[in-house]
This record gives structure tokens, C-alpha cells and sequence, in this order.
């Protein structure tokens, strides 16, 4: 299965979005087989779900609370990610663990509460420069999965997304790439061995039209996060149509 998720982050008004649906359900096609989705800020979730979802584009939340309710002011839970209208929510991203301090716990919490509410948990992990510098890039991969012993199993896809190659212009050799999703895709039937949970590893670091066939001719690369080329319709899909 190929997957190529948008991700917004904080751009885009409602004209803007509202333009860009437009554009792209004009080019976009979902007789490839690839599933497609957009990460809208919250403000948009309302209105890109309306637009996208009845052309089978899933809609994810950016990010989402453990709790489904309660005094935690300027956060979003599990429950109104579903009724503004999404199937999903990314889980874990650079910038939470970066800006934000999201810990790991933290993320086993919420990995547990998107399954409870039916939501496909989208979980990101990856190393900065410093730690693969040092040579630490598979221990940190693995200890971000681990909170799988934690969750138990369940429905799940990854994003491998080096720190150092996003929003940077630099971008992972394939020889990198190639050894970390092996690295994930070992871990992943490590912890979910006996279940049936068939779980795509996506790449996320500086994903363009340029760069992305050589991507997804790397075994394990299921498809993309895709960040700044995810603003452009045009580009975006493109990239949806390399992936089928």
C-alpha cells in the first residue's frame, strides 16, 4: 500500500484552502490504489473534510489529547478531531518533540486514545543531526517505537522523518534511508508479531517531486509525509501520482 499525507502545519486560510481542494480534486484521481490524505490546521478541518473526503482523501488532525475532555486549554481531543470530520491524526511529529517537549510516554497516551476513538494514529519518529552524528540514529528509532510494548497493537502507520532533512533543503541518502526503514519495518514485526496489522513506513524529510521516485524505489518507503511541497496542488499531485 502507498500512502502520501500533506501536512499543512500552521499555512493556509479558508480561501486559500478552499482553493487549493479545488485545484487539486481537479487533478486528483483515487483509481491508484494510493491513500491520500491532508493534515489541515484545526480551523480548516471542517471545511477541507467536507471538500475532500466525499473523493476518498482522508483528513488527519496535526496533533491530539489523550483526554477526551477536560480544563486543557488551546488542546484538541480525539473525539472533536472525529466530529470535525477526520480518520486520522499525526502523532509524534519533529516539531511537537522539538518545540512542544511531546515525550514518548505522552505519545503512548495518545496512540491508545486514537484507536479508542477510531482514528488512524499517523507516528512520526526520527533523529536530529547531533544524534546521527554520533552514530545513534537506530537507538533512537527504536526507543521511539517502543512505546509499542506500551499501546499493544492495533491499526498504525509511520513516518520516518530525519530532523536534519526537514524544512532544511537537505535531504537523507538512500543508503540512509534504506537502512532505517529496514531498521523500523524489523522493530515494527518485533512488537507486533502474531497480529495481522500490515503497517505502511513512510518517509518525511523534504519530500518533492524531484526526490521522491528515487525514494520510493527503497524498499520499505510506502509513500510520504510531505511538508512544503504539500502547499502547492500542482506538486501535491504530482507526488500522488508517482506513488501510484
Amino acid at each position: 500500500m502507498r500512502c502520501v499525507v500533506a501536512n499543512w502545519k500552521m499555512h493556509l486560510a479558508s480561501d486559500e484552502a478552499r482553493a487549493f481542494c479545488e485545484d487539486l480534486l481537479g487533478r486528483f484521481t483515487s483509481e491508484g490504489g494510493t491513500e491520500v490524505g491532508i493534515a489541515p490546521p484545526y480551523t480548516l478541518l471542517h471545511l477541507v473534510s467536507a471538500l475532500v473526503r466525499p473523493k476518498g482523501i482522508q483528513v488527519f488532525g496535526q496533533n491530539g489529547h489523550a483526554e477526551a475532555k477536560g480544563a486543557f486549554t488551546g488542546e484538541i481531543s480525539m473525539p472533536q478531531l472525529r466530529d470535525a470530520g477526520c480518520s486520522g491524526v499525526l502523532l509524534g511529529h519533529s516539531e511537537r518533540r522539538q518545540f512542544f517537549g511531546e515525550t514518548d510516554a505522552a505519545l503512548a497516551k495518545k496512540v491508545k486514545a486514537a484507536w479508542q476513538w477510531d482514528l488512524l494514529p499517523l507516528l512520526c519518529i526520527g533523529e536530529s543531526l547531533a544524534q546521527r552524528d554520533a552514530g545513534q540514529t537506530l537507538e533512537v528509532l527504536g526507543q521511539q517505537l517502543s512505546i509499542l510494548a506500551e499501546t499493544g497493537p492495533g491499526p498504525l502507520w509511520v513516518a520516518y522523518e530525519p530532523v536534519w532533512a526537514i524544512g532544511t533543503g537537505r535531504r537523507a541518502e538512500a543508503a540512509q534511508v534504506r537502512e532505517a526503514h529496514a531498521f523500523i519495518r524489523a522493530e515494527l514485526q518485533r512488537h507486533l508479531a502474531g497480529t495481522d496489522y500490515q503497517v505502511p513506513i513512510l518517509y518525511g524529510g523534504s519530500v518533492t517531486p524531484e526526490s521522491f521516485p528515487e525514494l520510493l524505489d527503497i524498499p520499505e518507503v510506502a509513500g510520504g509525509l510531505v511538508g512544503g511541497a504539500s502547499l502547492d496542488p500542482r506538486k501535491f499531485a504530482e507526488l500522488v501520482r508517482q506513488a501510484g
